[in-house]
């Protein structure tokens, strides 16, 4: 009998007990018996919470044996708590697919079968959106949490995506829930040196999935509001997306590009007017026709910009690839 592929579910926790237990009881209770095409494991990346949050998990895991509990010393963050997450569910648990989900019941329980279909279909990354046609918001959600939401969300995707064709089909980038195929893209990246171990990372995987050539859907999200515990979204998720975002294309080689082959056309622009009166003073007593002589000048300052560029560009821009006359 052929192996089943394996998904893991992991949730970060920090002071979740009162809903932990009850989100354990769904998953591995409900949820995962009724997934056929896969084998499913939940792991539970735990900060050492002062509210005993591992303690529910520990006791849990009498009770169910796809329960995992990867208790972090000292609070890592959401990013940090995701990383040392996918690290373990990679390494220890052998994923095939990791997938990024909420305590709180904020994401649907019920969603979990349906990103998993889609990586049965063939894609590599699939997303909850709440901006497509089935997803939605919580209702009771304040002006300033809408506000920072669809904000941050707009940055997010005009920062990181336009004007490429994933700026149209990824419609809700700060979203939490998401499904990834390991081969070929997880297990490719460098977790080390991210930008952001707190809400950014989300940004930054994201970003590069798409770098990767991964397939992305979209399944419609309806997100939930929290009935239990407190929302771990502080006032510093909004700098935290600016930032990421920011870093993410500034430090992308085709901005890189963008940025030096800018620089030295200015450059150029600036060996051209100086050579321009150069050559213009330096032919005056040589040609007495102003036409002819303001073409000369025009020319020579033209080649001499155009051959600065080259041999910059050529240096600096495109070193790696380097520039080379044609074949005349």
């Amino acid at each position: 009998m052929e192996k089943l592929p394996l998904a893991v579910v992991v949730i970060p926790t920090y002071n979740e007990a009162e809903s932990i237990g009850e989100m354990i009881d769904t998953l591995c209770g409900k949820i995962f018996p009724k997934i056929k095409d896969w084998q499913c494991k939940l792991l539970v990346v735990d900060d050492t919470s002062p509210d005993g949050t591992y303690k529910i998990v520990q006791n849990k895991q009498k009770q169910y044996k796809n329960l995992e509990l990867y208790l972090n010393p000292t609070k890592a963050g959401i990013g940090g708590a995701y990383v040392k997450g996918f690290r373990h569910a990679m390494t220890s648990i052998g994923a095939d697919v990791i997938i990024e989900f909420d305590a709180d019941f904020q994401h649907p329980p019920k969603d979990i079968p349906l990103l998993l279909n889609e990586i049965t279909a063939g894609y590599d990354y699939v997303l909850g959106s709440r901006k497509i046609k089935g997803g939605s918001n919580p209702k009771g959600w304040g002006f300033k949490r809408i506000f920072f939401s669809e904000v941050g969300g707009l940055v997010a995707r005009f920062g990181l995506f336009f004007p490429g064709k994933m700026f149209f089909k990824i419609t809700d980038p700060t979203t939490g829930l998401k499904a990834s195929r390991v081969k070929g893209f997880v297990d490719t990246m460098d977790m080390d040196h991210l930008y952001s171990r707190n809400f950014g990372y989300k940004l930054e995987f994201l970003y590069k999935m798409v770098q990767l050539g991964a397939k992305v859907k979209e399944i419609p999200l309806q997100f939930g509001l929290r009935t239990k515990g407190e929302s771990k979204i502080e006032s510093q998720t909004a700098i935290d997306i600016f930032r990421s975002v920011f870093l993410l294309r500034w430090n992308d080689p085709t901005t890189q590009k963008f940025i030096k082959f800018g620089c030295i056309g200015l450059f150029g622009f600036g060996i051209n007017k100086f050579g321009l009166d150069i050559f213009s003073k330096a032919l005056q007593n040589i040609i007495n026709t102003v036409g002819v002589r303001n073409f000369i000048a025009n020319a020579l300052a033209a080649e001499i910009s155009i051959l600065s560029n080259f041999i910059l560009n050529n240096l600096w821009t495109f070193k790696n690839e380097k520039l080379v006359w044609g074949k005349v």
